[in-house]
């Protein structure tokens, strides 16, 4: 089993930047494939960005250029580094986890564990 929480979320102003961090539990992280994902009110969720075991990145179009994915296998996170907010960007963002191939890796339910989402809202 394992465990993710998120942190980081908070209220900024738009141009701003902030980092999410998600903490895993369990002896795999590594091999997992983990993504970050979002949800505003009244709107369907999101991919946001995912990185594979071997460090492969991927975004979508929206916050491409502007947020990087990262892990720290040592420390079991991924984090999700966010810059050039916008009021668009604001949301509860999510972590999730599993052995995800490329081709499912943009889809939040297929993930085999998710955590309980982290709160930003950018200001105009």
């Amino acid at each position: 089993q394992v465990q993710l929480v998120e942190s980081g979320g908070g209220l900024v102003q738009a141009g701003d930047s902030l980092r999410l961090s998600c903490a895993a539990s369990g002896r795999t992280f590594s091999s997992y494939a983990m993504g970050w994902f979002r949800q505003s009110p009244g709107k369907d969720r999101e991919f946001v960005a995912s990185s594979r075991s071997g460090g492969n990145a991927y975004y979508s179009d929206s916050v491409k250029g502007r947020f990087t994915i990262s892990r720290d296998n040592a420390k079991n996170t991924v984090y999700l580094q966010m810059n050039s907010l916008k009021p668009e960007d604001t949301a509860v963002y999510y972590c999730a986890a599993g052995m995800n191939s490329i081709a499912s890796m943009r889809r939040f339910m297929s993930y085999d564990y998710r955590g309980q989402g982290t709160q930003v809202t950018v200001s105009s």
